[in-house]
């Protein structure tokens, strides 16, 4: 018997049908003979119910009186599946992060976990119940409500299971695993059975939206494997575990991409010591985050600076680069808000020479053109027109060929 630890996310409880379903699920893990905690996400398009109803009330809501309202989409969720558990005669209670103890620092709407409590839940599954606990949330050492950012219940389920050191972590979705890239987009996407922590973290930072990113650090931390299944299938689903427990090491493992993008970029800048750190200062200060950076010197007195940015960012940021320009006497400023991100990500890429010129060769063969480049040791990132992205996913899959990988699988999605 094991202590297994699984999340359902909004799609999977987004109707009382999807709920009776997940009840039926848990309850064939529990006759399997294991403990099982659950975690739960909000009914899906109830945090963008809330959220409407907040920024229409006022623009600026309080951030405390924003995560009360926020987290009681969870609390919803996790009651009804309760209810749904108990009405097939399996014992279950739910319960909110402050009666179990997730404990939170006091950045609200994206705090970060600090510690659970794990006493309640053993009390609970010792005499034979499931235990239900509301994800995204968490409590502050003053009491107050928390919320731990989009994606959060991902957090809450890893967090729970490391404290609980279960066997596994399942995140139940509505596809069947972990695609070489976002089967929506390109119906040739292979499942993987298999992901390395390193390469999901990568695939998360780049915008893969199956898990996030702090999830897959958490587990990664605590060496525990993650399974990410389909809700609506017996698929087996990808394990994403330590890279030498990968069993077939691929050059490539999958292709991301990030479509709110945008790039400025200041030509004719003083070369001097600290200017990098003067623009990007002044930037930070309005709380601004910054992607890729890149910069060549034009000459001996001049350099150019380029740098990527969330799309929503944009017109702040143009507004106090424009002023940075004007100060600092720059030759010319450019920028564009419809570009994309495309990054090709693989733990083979560090023992394998030529993936980046195979990359480059496949994209310029479809006359896509490259504005930026950043690389690491298993990632190769670029920046090109939004217009151009699906048809440069489909040119890098294809020339790595990702839709040829051992027992390939096909996406089989559910109309949600």
């Amino acid at each position: 018997m094991a202590l297994i630890v699984q999340k359902y996310g909004g799609s999977s409880v987004g109707t009382l049908d999807r709920i009776h379903h997940v009840a039926t699920k848990i309850i064939q893990t529990k006759n399997q003979g294991h403990d099982v905690v659950v975690v739960v996400s909000a009914m899906q398009g109830e945090t963008d119910r809330l959220i409407q109803l907040a920024t229409t009330l006022t623009t600026e809501p309080d951030p405390r009186e924003y995560d009360v309202l926020l987290a009681t989409g969870e609390q919803a969720s996790m009651s009804l599946l309760a209810m749904a558990l108990n009405a097939k005669n399996c014992p279950a209670r739910s319960f909110t992060s402050l009666q179990v103890g997730i404990i939170t620092d006091s950045t609200h709407t994206k705090a970060r976990i600090l510690d659970v409590k794990t006493d309640t839940i053993h009390k609970e599954l010792a005499q034979g119940r499931v235990v239900i606990v509301a994800g995204f949330q968490g409590v502050n050492a003053h009491g107050d409500i928390t919320t731990l950012g989009r994606g959060g219940s991902d957090t809450t389920a890893v967090a729970i299971a490391a404290a609980l050191k279960a066997e596994e972590c399942q995140i139940y979705t509505d596809v069947d695993g972990v695609y070489t890239t976002d089967p929506r987009m390109l119906k040739e996407a292979s499942l993987l059975q298999q992901i390395s922590f390193e390469e999901m973290l990568e695939m998360a930072s780049l915008g893969a939206k199956v898990l996030q990113m702090r999830s897959v650090e958490l587990a990664s931390k605590h060496n525990l494997p993650i399974r990410v299944l389909s809700t609506f299938s017996d698929a087996p689903g990808t394990l994403v575990t330590l890279e030498e427990k990968i069993m077939q090491k691929r050059l490539v493992s999958g292709i991301a991409f990030s479509r709110e993008e945008a790039i400025i970029s200041l030509s004719g800048v003083p070369n001097c010591a600290g200017m990098e750190g003067h623009i990007l200062n002044l930037v930070s200060e309005a709380n601004i985050e910054i992607d890729m950076i890149a910069q060549n010197a034009a000459d001996k007195a001049t350099s150019d600076f380029t740098f990527t940015l969330q799309r929503k960012d944009y017109p702040k940021t143009l507004k106090i680069i424009e002023q940075i320009a004007a100060k600092l006497g720059a030759v010319s400023l450019t920028s564009n808000a419809e570009v994309a991100k495309l990054s090709l990500v693989g733990i083979g890429m560090r023992s394998h020479a030529g993936v980046a010129t195979t990359m480059f060769n496949a994209l310029g063969k479809e006359g896509i053109n490259i504005q930026m480049i950043t690389t690491s040791e298993i990632k190769i990132s670029v920046v090109i027109d939004e217009k151009m992205l699906e048809k440069g996913v489909r040119a890098v899959h294809t020339a790595f060929e990702l839709d040829k990988l051992p027992l390939e699988k096909k996406p089989n999605l559910m109309e949600i």
